[in-house]
């Protein structure tokens, strides 16, 4: 069985609203990025976001960025799923 409490600790709620909204945004009104590079800008945007908001950098803000931004992108997915399912 797999714990996943580390990862679970490592989850900003505020980085990933952010994610959250700037991926929702590229989706929506850029259709020039393809749909495969966005779980990447969103790595990106959560790494960037997570430094930004500790004002400094170490390698557990670093990867608690990486998996917030790759969350905000499985988040967004899930709730497009349950929201064209219940259609």
């Amino acid at each position: 069985m797999i714990d996943l409490d580390l990862y679970m600790s490592l989850i900003n709620g505020g980085v990933m609203l952010f994610c959250l909204a700037i991926g929702y945004i590229i989706k929506t009104s850029v259709p020039k990025i393809d749909n495969k590079y966005i779980p990447l800008i969103m790595a990106l945007v959560g790494i960037i976001v997570a430094v930004f908001n500790a004002q400094h950098i170490d390698f557990n803000i670093v990867l608690g960025g990486l998996i917030t931004g790759l969350a905000s992108t499985g988040l967004y997915e899930a709730f497009r799923n349950l929201i064209q399912n219940n259609k």
